[in-house]
């Protein structure tokens, strides 16, 4: 290896691991991009009125600013009141399972207690889970200023990207060939459309989730209605986990009450799920780039274990660029151009595999 590809290589290894140490910053950086993206839409809306668009940005800043502020005024504290509700209530939740698992193992035969046994452990460890779980959200909470900080700076992001974006476009593109550049903005114009028809439809699609959770709770009178909506649907926002997860809390709650209470919950969650994937989907994500849910399962996993939470929340985003940005670059501009060459090759083959197909025919005979 000669001394020019030695610092090439050591620059770009350098590279990989500043890449790595602020990995959560990028994840920030592509998250204010996504809603810029999307508030962008806003403002070209509002431009169709014949509203400048420093004004239509502005208008569209104040109402993100409202949304955000009325979110904490009005929602957070009735949330903070039932987690503290919560809190109060895991003792009970795990002595009516504990209840429950004893009932279980004296109405079952004897050869099947062993094999039900480790209900007693799930039992056992469920409240030091719970509290643990609980402790862990209050010193995220507890944490505040490094979340406020993070959100300012998130917000602010946006703004910029906001007011003038074609700069930093053309600054992105800057970094390809200049043969290739004019591919890149079709990628990225590709890139924006999907997002944008990917987070609208998300977007519709949690707050529909949220308020039939909402109304079905309510009517069925499990505890804590407003935090278990809110937590469908924003969990709603990860795929095929999210709302699995989500039942979870609702369904421990109505075993407080009656065990039918609980059975009621997951006939429930299961009807608002079946609604959504027959009806919900097919009209509001029609234009969404198609994604296997075996790719979204393994995107969900490797994400999160790679950026913790906000990878999380952040892996769709992520899985519908790249996978345009592999369909376009690799696919298409890099592997449908060997064709010509493989087609090359079957004809300089072709004489040689006729000789030898003669060959056989002849010793056959």
């Amino acid at each position: 290896m000669r001394f020019g590809q030695l610092i090439g290589l050591f620059a770009v290894i350098i590279s990989v691991y500043i890449l790595w140490q602020i990995r959560q910053i990028l994840l920030v950086v592509f998250a204010a991009v996504v809603l810029a993206t999307v508030l962008n839409e806003l403002v070209q809306f509002l431009q169709r009125f014949r509203i400048k668009r420093g004004f239509a940005i502005a208008i569209s800043i104040i109402l993100l600013l409202v949304i955000v502020i009325g979110f904490f005024a009005l929602v957070v504290p009735n949330i903070i009141n039932q987690l503290q509700e919560l809190t109060s209530l895991i003792p009970t939740v795990s002595e009516r399972i504990r209840l429950w698992n004893e009932w279980l193992q004296n109405k079952i035969p004897a050869q099947w207690v062993e094999e039900v046994r480790g209900l007693t452990y799930l039992t056992q460890g469920l409240q030091t889970w719970l509290n643990q779980l609980l402790n862990n959200f209050f010193a995220l909470i507890s944490s505040s200023l490094t979340v406020v900080l993070t959100f300012l700076f998130f917000l602010v992001l946006t703004i910029m990207l906001l007011t003038n974006p074609p700069p930093y476009r053309r600054g992105f593109i800057m970094l390809f060939p200049a043969f290739y550049r004019r591919r890149v903005d079709e990628i990225l114009s590709e890139c924006q459309t999907s997002l944008k028809g990917w987070i609208k439809g998300t977007l519709l699609t949690m707050l529909l989730i949220g308020f039939l959770s909402y109304i079905g709770l309510l009517i069925l009178r499990v505890r804590l209605p407003l935090i278990n909506a809110i937590l469908a649907g924003l969990l709603e926002f990860i795929p095929n986990v999210g709302p699995t997860l989500s039942v979870i809390p609702p369904l421990l709650l109505a075993l407080l009450d009656t065990p039918w209470k609980a059975v009621l919950v997951v006939v429930l969650y299961f009807i608002i799920q079946q609604i959504e994937s027959l009806i919900v989907v097919p009209l509001i994500m029609e234009n969404q780039v198609s994604l296997l849910p075996a790719v979204t399962l393994v995107a969900v996993v490797i994400f999160g274990s790679f950026f913790g939470l906000l990878g999380v929340f952040l892996a769709i985003p992520l899985v519908i660029v790249l996978q345009i940005w592999i369909k376009e670059v690799l696919i298409k501009d890099i592997l449908n151009q060997w064709q010509g060459d493989t087609k090359k090759y079957y004809e300089q083959e072709k004489p040689t595999a006729i000789a030898h197909h003669k060959s056989n025919s002849s010793v056959e005979k």
